[in-house]
């Protein structure tokens, strides 16, 4: 595995997106914990929540208490795992998606969230999306405070611009590490995030980092160039999946490039951490940067 360090966080280079472990269709609690207990195995040390990855309106945090239960399960070292959550959203149960960057409210939630996932502090606590009724200073001003206190060691920040960067990066210096947006094959519209991010030093954990490989793809190679995406054709000359050439590809981007793509079985998280250890050639990446792959299903899109 591949390991990326910013400032004094030392995690992979390939997380585990654990999203799906929580939310609707869900895997039952064993499948759940064993993928991550795969993701461990292949060498994962950053594994992605939120307190708002649950599915029903009653069990806000599932998604914290989940990983909790299984890293203790794993019955071994877990001291160098990195679990970074994310506050600011919630999902009253009907399927949407609410914001709340109220600081009050952002103090309470890590709180709370430092208590499921069973920790004195949060490794990186990530304020989940900018909300729209409270000033983005206000906000990111909570994350100081959090820092200050030591409820959390490190902050990041997610879905924003490059605008919003700056001034958190002005508010939490050394504090800010990461920047989480949507970024992929098919949505390439952080580049610019993505570049200030790699300047600052922070890494980039881009959300939905399969967009645009096809859902029916996600078991292998079967007629992997049927797609006709330019990352099938790699994939089958490698023969290796379309995900771990996405991956790959991503890695490519930066050196401070972290994808943490979803999973819900042992064998994707697997196939994905494989990605770290994937050189793609300079003609390979020519062919993939110019490349646009059809939009038809991601693997794990997320708000």
């Amino acid at each position: 595995m591949l390991y990326r360090t910013v400032k004094d966080t030392t995690f992979s280079a390939v997380g585990l997106g654990a999203m799906p472990l929580s939310i609707e269709q869900r895997p039952d609690e064993e499948r759940a914990v064993a993928t991550i207990h795969a993701a461990l195995d292949a060498g994962v040390t950053l594994i992605d929540t939120a307190d708002s990855y649950h599915w029903h309106a009653d069990e806000t945090g599932h998604n914290e208490q989940l990983i909790a239960r299984a890293l203790r399960r794993y019955g071994r070292d877990t001291s160098d795992v990195l679990v970074a959550t994310k506050g600011g959203r919630g999902r009253p149960g009907d399927g949407s998606w609410t914001v709340d960057g109220d600081p009050a409210h952002l103090r309470k939630a890590a709180e709370a969230s430092a208590e499921r996932l069973g920790v004195e502090a949060i490794g990186l606590y990530q304020l989940h999306k900018p909300d729209p009724a409270v000033p983005w200073a206000d906000s990111v001003g909570a994350l100081r405070e959090l820092l200050d206190a030591g409820t959390i060691r490190a902050a990041g920040i997610s879905n924003v611009t490059t605008g919003q960067i700056h001034e958190a990066h002005a508010i939490l210096g050394d504090g800010l590490v990461s920047v989480q947006n949507r970024y992929s094959p098919a949505v390439r519209d952080s580049e610019p995030e993505l570049r200030l991010s790699t300047r600052l030093g922070l890494a980039f954990l881009p959300w939905s980092p399969l967009g645009g490989i096809r859902r029916s793809s996600l078991d292998g190679r079967s007629a992997p160039t049927s797609a006709g995406t330019a990352f099938h054709h790699v994939a089958d000359a490698r023969g290796v999946s379309p995900q771990q050439i996405v991956l790959a590809w991503l890695l490519s981007r930066s050196p401070l490039m972290v994808p943490v793509p979803g999973a819900s079985r042992p064998a994707s998280i697997q196939d994905s951490a494989g990605a770290a250890e994937l050189v793609l050639t300079e003609a390979e990446l020519t062919r993939l940067d110019e490349a646009w792959p059809d939009t038809d299903g991601a693997e794990d899109g997320k708000p």
